[in-house]
């Protein structure tokens, strides 16, 4: 069985309280050779029953406590646990875990509570007596292992001083250890105290708790209780004081009544004799007013029928100017464009516009006559034809772009613009030519 990383059960009993007749060590031998293996061999008696954590170590002769091994090896368990008779066992420790000086050594068997069990004679770790074997070696050879020898001792040296150095680091750890475990058993029992009173303290608290809930539980049955009574007699009250309200007012109500009927008797009685008089004059005032409404409704319809004739002729007048105005348009465009042709090809004759002979057009007898065709009449008509200007003075209008000359542009933009504004019929109301359908309705408007 090999070393574990584990650390072995131990404890810091003394060597009093240890039994060491229940593990019997058997074949110790007085010493062994370093560099092997040592197998230890040893029995168990029958009233001694082995457990898992058991360990056997390897300790220097004087060792105080169970703290104090060398090396160790986790012991195997027999088959048979129940078994009375001796049951011999063994373990194995490896050369490389094993001591390297010559100081007295001993195996203890130690159980899983860190106490001695069982303990060997003595042993040491020795070469062979040199006495016994005839060695023959050279020189070199001598000196090789007196060198080695050197080293060896150099290292034991070593050894030694860690060890002393580690014995104190435990006997300190020991103290410290001690130390803490007293602390520690002082917190457990302030711990079990306190978890004592707290649990003393919870128990209270719950039959307190529970205490209160029963009784809240008794107050908010008995408070639902008296709400809903308190709701019953609030509803009652309010119905009975809207029936007292009633019949107070009801009786209010009466009196008045009586005294309004019997002021009412006495004006009726009067007002009889003078409604009386007043039927005969009413009946004759409603022949009078039959006639006058079958006077009124034959105006009516008479008004009616012109209304309808006049919206009928609005509507034709309506339609008629709209083609108007689109053929004045169509002319305007047309007008236009015979301008700038007529410009183009003078400017390509290289003429002057001015040296050009000016025919007036021929003026009717009696003057001008406006165009029956037009509803508004012609906005040209009466403007006398001055001669052409040149092509440089000539005006354009900022609405349509057309042609003006410079010396008449503003009294002839002025009824030039007239055309390109809307004027109700009926209101004399001013719409722009570009708001047609806005004019439209408003004139469809007085007809409706």
């Amino acid at each position: 069985m090999e070393e574990t990383v584990e650390d072995p059960p131990t404890s810091a009993v003394l060597l009093d309280h240890c039994h060491f007749s229940q593990v019997i060590f058997n074949s110790v031998e007085k010493f062994y050779v370093p560099g092997g293996d040592i197998t230890c061999y040893y029995t168990l008696t029958q009233h001694f029953i082995p457990r898992r954590k058991d360990w056997i170590g390897i300790f220097r002769v004087g060792w105080k406590t169970t703290r104090e091994y060398y090396t160790f090896m986790w012991v195997t368990l027999p088959v048979d646990l129940n078994s009375k008779s001796p049951k011999q066992q063994e373990v194995q420790f490896k050369a490389y875990y094993l001591p390297k000086d010559d100081e007295y050594y001993q195996f203890c068997y130690v159980d899983q509570d860190g106490v001695v069990r069982g303990a060997s004679i003595p042993f040491q770790f020795c070469p062979e007596n040199e006495e016994d074997i005839l060695v023959v070696t050279t020189q070199g050879e001598v000196e090789e292992i007196e060198q080695h020898n050197e080293e060896l001792c150099r290292e034991n040296k070593q050894l030694k001083d860690s060890c002393v150095s580690l014995q104190k680091q435990n006997a300190d750890m020991q103290a410290r250890l001690q130390k803490k475990q007293e602390e520690l058993e002082t917190l457990k029992s302030i711990n079990k105290k306190l978890e004592q009173t707290m649990k003393e303290q919870k128990d209270c608290w719950e039959t307190e708790l529970l205490q209160l809930k029963e009784q809240n539980q008794k107050m908010s049955s008995e408070n639902e209780k008296m709400g809903v009574r308190v709701d019953q007699l609030q509803a009652q009250l309010s119905t009975q004081e809207k029936e007292i309200e009633k019949l107070v007012q009801g009786v209010q109500d009466k009196a008045e009544q009586l005294e309004d009927l019997k002021k009412e008797n006495g004006q009726l009685f009067l007002s009889l004799t003078e409604q009386r008089e007043h039927r005969k004059e009413l009946e004759r005032t409603v022949e009078e007013m039959k006639q006058k409404e079958t006077t009124a409704a034959k105006k009516e319809q008479e008004l009616t029928d012109q209304n309808f004739d006049l919206s009928k002729r609005l509507s034709e007048n309506k339609i008629i100017y709209n083609v108007l105005q689109k053929e004045k348009e169509r002319m305007e465009e047309e007008n236009g464009l015979l301008k700038m042709e007529n410009s183009t090809l003078l400017s390509y004759m290289g003429l002057n516009y001015d040296s050009l002979p000016y025919q007036a057009p021929a003026s009717n007898q009696g003057g001008a006559r406006p165009n029956p065709g037009l509803v508004y009449g012609n906005p040209y008509s009466g403007i006398q034809e001055s001669p052409a200007p040149s092509l440089l003075s000539i005006k354009k209008c900022p609405t349509c772009k057309s042609d003006f000359p410079d010396d008449l542009f503003d009294h002839t933009l002025e009824q030039h613009m007239q055309p390109l504004s809307l004027n109700c019929p009926i209101c004399d109301k001013a719409f722009p030519a570009k708001e047609k359908q806005i004019f439209e309705d408003h004139v469809l408007c007085h007809t409706l």
